[in-house]
């Protein structure tokens, strides 16, 4: 796994406007951003793909940044349209996204795999025609019923609840340096190691 191809862009998910900024759906944005921060990079709006991008330099390595500003739903036009533009196939794409199946506090990272209800993931997956990308699950906990989900997601986090995933983005930035060297399998030992 160690010589596995190392990470060429990094998609952080969300919603574009200031009524989502501070929202659990926008978890993915919040990680794609501290990376910039911490790298020196400058998202800048480019319409033909539909997003926000940036490039940061990690260990020698370049990589691409994308925030898609076409909405959740529609997140596919945006990935497919920068990762065929630079070529980068689908397993050197990392999509960053809350997951509801994880509670705040856990972080965990794999390869390939459905979209688990979640209409970001769904959408790149048939837009893209493949699955075989990685995936950064923020945990942002379950609201208990399955109709309260949609909710859940575009509301804030609490104020116990948003610490424990602002660690668990800084958790993974800080595995920055493995994603782009493909050294998947140490930082996944790191994350899934986490305990909040």
């Amino acid at each position: 796994m160690a010589a596995a191809a190392p990470i060429a862009l990094i998609v952080g998910l969300g919603n574009p406007g200031d009524r989502y900024t501070q929202t659990r759906h926008n978890a993915g944005f919040w990680f794609v951003e501290e990376l910039a921060r911490r790298y020196g990079g400058s998202f800048r709006s480019e319409a033909k793909f539909q997003g926000e991008t940036a490039r940061i330099v990690v260990g020698g390595q370049d990589c691409h940044l994308l925030k898609p500003m076409t909405f959740m739903n529609r997140s596919g036009a945006s990935v497919a349209a920068l990762a065929r533009f630079y070529r980068i196939p689908p397993e050197q794409i990392l999509i960053a996204h809350d997951e509801i199946d994880l509670p705040p506090g856990q972080v965990k990272m794999k390869l390939s795999g459905g979209h688990g209800g979640h209409n970001g993931l769904r959408d790149i997956i048939q837009v893209l025609g493949s699955r075989d990308f990685w995936r950064l699950r923020i945990g942002v906990g379950h609201p208990g019923q399955k109709e309260q989900v949609v909710g859940y997601v575009l509301g804030r986090a609490s104020a116990a609840e948003q610490p424990l995933i602002d660690t668990c983005n800084d958790l993974a930035a800080d595995q920055a340096e493995r994603l782009l060297a493909g050294d998947f399998e140490r930082a996944m030992q790191t994350l899934h190691s986490h305990k909040a």
